[in-house]
């Protein structure tokens, strides 16, 4: 309480009233520091805030900081109340408050640059992508013309196709094998040896029918590849179904005969074959069997067309960089282990750019669009198809990430399986860079009619640069150098590469076949 000189009854309305004149004056002062003009250099409010954090610094109360930012409040509500401020930045932003206060790291260095938003040099980088690749087509058309032929695509005699297309539709008999093989197994009609020995032979001619028809007939080479990869995902969820119903009924098993079981081996749902189960595993998206999974209440009708119209324009986008550029340069190429080193090091670094649009464009059109239509269509409500693989600092983050569904499919048949029954992580992780190398080579060489193998080296030779990035990984920590030895690998060196010696290798046959 303070003292005042002024007798009590006559000076106590006089004092109050001094005091709150002074206390409007103080306002009014604290209004001209803090609520300056909003297009200035310095913004008020950052201002005042700055002010607050140094008297705070410099050992000022709390309760002077509180009154600081009541007086704030009071004069943002005045401007928003349309009462002018005073334009007086007398005591906004004073010479005598620090400008540094703490360490900071620039927004591209290596330890701030995924902390911070990059969007709008995303949004840079799209600009200048179409600009540029917007002349080069010009000039390309001006200079060559359009090259697009459907030849090498759609067979010239649509009726040789026929064989494949029957065959595709009569790879839905094996599902319906299994389900009555795995209908005979829960009502214990046979035994599990013959059911394992019956799903064999189900999966060995599933997958040994199409290559034949394929061998057979002289189709198209996109009309081959479709087919490979229809009958390697029937093929992979063949075997994710048996496996899995196997496991569930040893689990059904061990529950009977009153075992305990660890928490991790308890059934999420209960065992049972049905129809239904089997016939929407094999439309999902996923290669994982499992008897329930995740649903979306309804179907975005609206979203759908939306992301079918972008199907359409990316696929048409990569049909015409194939026909226009990435064609045009390996005819023009000799075999790149058959020739002059650097024309084949200058055919493969031309072939690199138009390769890496053309795979991007795959990745958005299948991984993104297509996947997500036919979980969209079918209400499946893990999309999680794939991860930010291209921010993957080893190659083996990148396969841990590009292609969820394979990953998981490997890991809960091939890598676990084999742990399991005592098989080092290592040589677990390498049956796995195994089995898909296998994959790779069949999907492309089969339609091609050429063996040789060269998918199924680049794939394995993944396992030494998994090492090598590894190690680089733990020795420099939070380095981009994995990353960088990733998209060199993957820009560069290997699918260009790829593409050259199967493209040869192909001409090679067709010319000798002729």
């Amino acid at each position: 309480m303070a003292i005042s000189d002024v007798p009590e009854g006559v000076g106590t309305a006089t004092a109050t009233a001094a005091a709150s004149v002074q206390s409007d004056s103080d306002l009014r002062l604290r209004r001209k520091s803090s609520a300056t003009s909003t297009g200035g250099l310095f913004d008020a409010e950052h201002a005042v805030r700055y002010s607050g954090s140094d008297e705070s610094l410099n050992g000022k109360s709390s309760d002077e900081n509180k009154d600081r930012e009541t007086n704030h409040v009071a004069s943002d509500n005045a401007v928003a109340n349309d009462r002018e401020p005073v334009a007086d930045v007398k005591y906004a932003y004073r010479p005598s408050v620090p400008a540094h206060r703490r360490i900071k790291e620039s927004p591209l260095s290596s330890d701030n640059i995924f902390r911070q938003s990059h969007a709008g040099l995303f949004n840079l980088c799209i600009v200048v992508l179409v600009a540029v690749n917007s002349r080069l087509i010009i000039e390309n058309l001006m200079k060559y013309g359009w090259l697009i032929k459907c030849g090498f695509w759609f067979s010239s005699k649509s009726l040789r196709d026929w064989p494949l297309f029957m065959c595709c539709l009569s790879l839905n008999i094996f599902p319906l094998a299994a389900f009555l093989v795995e209908r005979l197994a829960q009502q214990k009609c046979i035994s599990e040896p013959v059911v394992v020995l019956l799903h064999v032979i189900i999966m060995t001619v599933e997958f040994s029918y199409p290559v034949l028809v394929i061998l057979r007939c002289d189709s198209a080479f996109l009309s081959g590849v479709t087919l490979m990869l229809f009958t390697c995902i029937v093929w992979l969820k063949l075997v994710s179904y048996a496996h899995t119903n196997y496991d569930m009924r040893a689990l059904t098993v061990s529950n009977e005969k009153g075992e305990t079981l660890p928490d991790t081996s308890v059934m999420e749902y209960p065992y049972t074959v049905t129809f239904k189960s089997l016939a929407y595993f094999m439309v999902a998206p996923t290669l994982c069997y499992q008897t329930s999974y995740p649903r979306t209440p309804s179907v975005r009708k609206g979203w759908v067309f939306r992301q079918l119209v972008k199907l359409i324009i990316f696929t048409g986008v990569m049909g015409f960089i194939i026909e226009q550029y990435m064609n045009p340069i390996v005819q023009n190429s000799h075999h790149p282990l058959k020739g002059n080193l650097l024309y084949a090091i200058e055919r493969i670094l031309k072939l690199s750019v138009p390769n890496v649009y053309v795979w991007l464009c795959m990745f958005y059109c299948f991984f993104h669009l297509w996947l997500n239509i036919l979980a969209e269509l079918v209400r499946f409500g893990d999309r999680e198809f794939y991860k930010d693989w291209w921010n993957a600092k080893t190659v083996e983050e990148y396969w841990r990430m590009w292609n969820m569904p394979v990953h998981k499919w490997m890991v809960r048949h091939i890598y676990f399986p084999c742990i399991r029954n005592g098989i080092p992580k290592g040589a677990s992780a390498l049956i796995a860079f195994l089995v898909s190398a296998v994959f790779h080579e069949l999907c492309i060489a089969v339609p091609c009619h050429v063996f040789k193998l060269w998918a199924f080296i680049g794939i394995m030779f993944q396992v030494p640069l998994v090492l090598i990035t590894n190690y680089l990984q733990n020795k420099y920590r939070n380095s981009m150098v994995g990353n960088m030895i990733f998209w060199f690998i993957f820009c560069i060196l290997g699918q260009p590469m790829c593409v050259l010696l199967y493209y040869h290798d192909l001409m090679n046959r067709k010319g000798e076949v002729d």
